[in-house]
């Protein structure tokens, strides 16, 4: 089986802003964040260029606006301290898992990931070719 990237890149965002919302509560105000101006950065940059590199617009667009709540959870993190930075990193994690699931969720739905089952009905001991047509 083989995985879309869309499918990973947006588990890999929802991931990341698991870890950050797990970050701005267990770690020190200045090491959440630093690990969210990190982490905001290696994800708005993934976003950007799977951004740039999608064909459809679909995921432009679900990429893109995950791009800009990193870009601006990376920008937050280097304007504000203290308890305000520690619920900002905390609330810029869940509006990107938020984001990311719902671009998987879209990209789920979207109509060429449908799995499509093909019921066969028919008595197909007969040997006739257009029965088995018809069955298929």
């Amino acid at each position: 089986m083989k995985l879309s990237p869309r499918f990973v890149l947006d588990n890999l965002f929802v991931l990341g802003a698991a870890f950050l919302a797990v970050s701005a509560m267990a770690f020190s105000v200045t090491l959440a964040g630093w690990l969210a101006f990190g982490v905001s950065t290696g994800l708005a940059v993934v976003a950007a260029a799977s951004m740039a590199a999608a064909h459809r617009i679909g995921q432009r667009i679900g990429h893109g606006v995950v791009g800009l709540v990193a870009l601006w959870s990376l920008i937050a993190a280097l304007i504000f301290t203290g308890s305000v930075l520690t619920w900002l990193v905390l609330a810029d994690a869940i509006a990107l898992g938020v984001v990311a699931l719902a671009d998987l969720t879209a990209h789920e739905v979207s109509t060429e990931n449908v799995v499509h089952r093909l019921e066969v009905t028919g008595n197909l001991r007969t040997g006739d070719p257009a029965a088995e047509r018809l069955a298929a």
